[in-house]
């Protein structure tokens, strides 16, 4: 009669180990690729500077697939109480694939305590292999870390 085989506890738990480890690359893998496209402007910090001008950060991320050569956005920016302050252009300049950048604009004439929110109205001009403003406009995620609305 053939004796059943028991596995020791240590052993149960050494070979789930054993094939979690074996397994996690392949997730990891799968959570990658399963990542969609994205163009990411996020609003980091909005700060009076000296001249009393405010200062827009913004942290990008570019998952497209590829470089952006050039990318500029047309921007409304609109005071607290809801009024178009100004219209303005954006220029991000070129933005490698999977790697953030920061950029910072400087808003001549506008205190950051009057604005209320920055509406992105448009990409003026997006530019590398395969893309086009309206390719970028479709994968664009906009947020903010301010008080500051960003809409688009």
């Amino acid at each position: 009669m053939p004796v059943p085989f028991r596995a020791s506890p240590c052993l149960v738990v050494s070979v789930a180990l054993a094939l979690m480890g074996s397994a996690a690359p392949v997730l990891a893998q799968s959570a990658e690729e399963a990542a969609p496209p994205r163009l990411s402007l996020s609003l980091n910090a909005a700060r009076t500077t000296e001249a009393g001008d405010c200062r827009l950060t913004f942290v990008t991320r570019n998952t497209l697939g590829a470089d952006i050569v050039a990318l500029v956005t047309e921007a409304v920016l609109f005071d607290t109480e809801g009024r178009v302050a100004t219209l303005t252009l954006f220029d991000f300049g070129s933005l490698p694939a999977d790697r953030p950048r920061v950029r910072q604009f400087d808003m001549a004439g506008l205190s950051c305590d009057d604005l209320g929110e920055v509406l992105v109205n448009g990409i003026d001009a997006c530019e590398g292999e395969g893309l086009s403003p309206a390719a970028c406009l479709d994968e664009l995620r906009l947020s903010s870390d301010t008080d500051v609305e960003v809409t688009g």
